[in-house]
């Protein structure tokens, strides 16, 4: 037999925050709903314009109108001082962003406040923002390299107060929920584990204007049945978003 040989990597900052990501995912019992949904009205509808939105920022405001109307989507699971549920009046979304940090590819996440109350045109000038403006100047990406410098004690704990303390914080520092995709790569994500109670995820749009959509979701907020009828109104609400206002 060859001999096997290699070396120990330490953790780059970007790989120590998606440890401590994934440490306050692990107790989460989450399913998978998906739905293939007809989005060929709005790939026309997109198609006219001469400066169209980014697909994530279409998204991003069709979940958000879901979750106005299915308070259940804006929901998260608390167990601190006891096991209950926080409802936000407002969506937070929590987007999943690809930039280059100290040399590597990472993965930072980006704040949005209520989504569906921002026109289509203002949510794609934020997630430009996110993409080319330098990370130090975006606060949660500052925060998050900030933070993840901290000791591993340190850092857990400043995560434990976030996501536990009280639902508002939250809420304001986690997100009611979360988008990740990786379609613009031409592939789909089969499941995310994430801190927040729901997430969205889709593949690429085929020829014929259907798409895969994938929702994530915290069993112990909603159940399947929720979850995909959440799945029909985001077909609705994705088809009903031209014009914009």
């Amino acid at each position: 037999m060859a001999k096997i040989t290699g070396r120990r990597v330490g953790l780059s900052l970007p790989r120590r925050w998606m440890v401590d990501v994934m440490h306050l995912s692990r107790g989460m019992p989450y399913f998978v709903a998906d739905r293939r949904l007809n989005i060929a009205a709005v790939v026309a509808a997109r198609a006219a314009l001469t400066e169209p939105p980014s697909w994530p920022a279409i998204f991003l405001k069709a979940y958000s109108i879901v979750a106005a109307q299915r308070p259940e989507l804006r929901r998260s699971f608390q167990s601190f001082p006891w096991n209950h549920l926080y409802e936000a009046d407002v969506s937070v979304a929590s987007i999943a962003v690809s930039r280059e940090f100290e040399g590597e590819p990472a993965v930072f996440f980006g704040l949005l406040h209520a989504p569906d109350r921002q026109t289509l045109a203002q949510l794609t000038a934020h997630l430009s923002d996110f993409k080319t403006k330098p990370v130090e100047e975006i606060r949660p990406f500052a925060r998050l390299i900030k933070y993840t410098r901290y000791p591993k004690p340190i850092r857990r704990l400043i995560w434990w107060v976030g996501l536990n303390l009280t639902g508002k914080n939250r809420a304001k520092t986690i997100g009611t929920f979360g988008l990740t995709t990786l379609s613009s790569k031409r592939t789909g994500l089969l499941g995310v584990q994430s801190p927040c109670a729901t997430t969205l995820t889709y593949g690429p749009i085929a020829d014929d204007g259907t798409v895969e959509v994938r929702l994530s979701a915290d069993h112990r907020v909603l159940d399947g049945l929720t979850a995909a009828l959440a799945l029909e109104d985001l077909e609705r609400a994705l088809n009903a978003i031209f014009p914009d206002r």
